[in-house]
């Protein structure tokens, strides 16, 4: 299956879901990185006009999340599921795009480390976000 049908079949699965009501997509996937984006809109603002943390954070998550179970080693039997996530807002967004490159900075056996970089149309940094997910045997 290629990157593009992944990216396709996972944009598929988002009906009905967070990332449906956010409208957050996954953009692209390639050497165990994966990409994400969503609008901001006014659905997106928090009361002082500006992105709210909590959306960012659910990109984050969902792009994070995503990333650990698509690059396991044993997709069959284990999935990946959130442990941790902190975030460091840097700047704020009051429209376009922001988008997600979720990278690994710990790939093991039980555990995922993943840094999460949110940008804005103009590729500044929005927000840094250090997630860790557990890795454990699917029932």
């Amino acid at each position: 299956m290629t990157d593009e049908e992944i990216i396709h079949i996972m944009n598929e699965r988002c009906s009905g879901t967070l990332m449906e009501t956010l409208s957050i997509e996954y953009t692209s996937k390639d050497n165990q990185v994966l990409r994400g984006k969503m609008p901001v809109t006014s659905n997106h603002l928090q009361p002082a006009g500006i992105l709210h943390g909590g959306a960012t954070l659910a990109l984050a998550e969902t792009i994070g999340s995503a990333a650990s179970n698509i690059f396991l080693d044993d997709p069959d039997g284990f999935i990946a599921v959130g442990q941790e996530i902190a975030a460091n807002h840097v700047k704020s967004a009051t429209g376009g795009y922001v988008y997600a490159e979720a990278k690994f900075l710990h790939k093991g056996r039980t555990s995922h480390v993943l840094e999460i970089r949110i940008t804005n149309d103009d590729n500044k940094l929005i927000s840094f976000v250090k997630m860790t997910n557990v890795i454990i045997p699917k029932k």
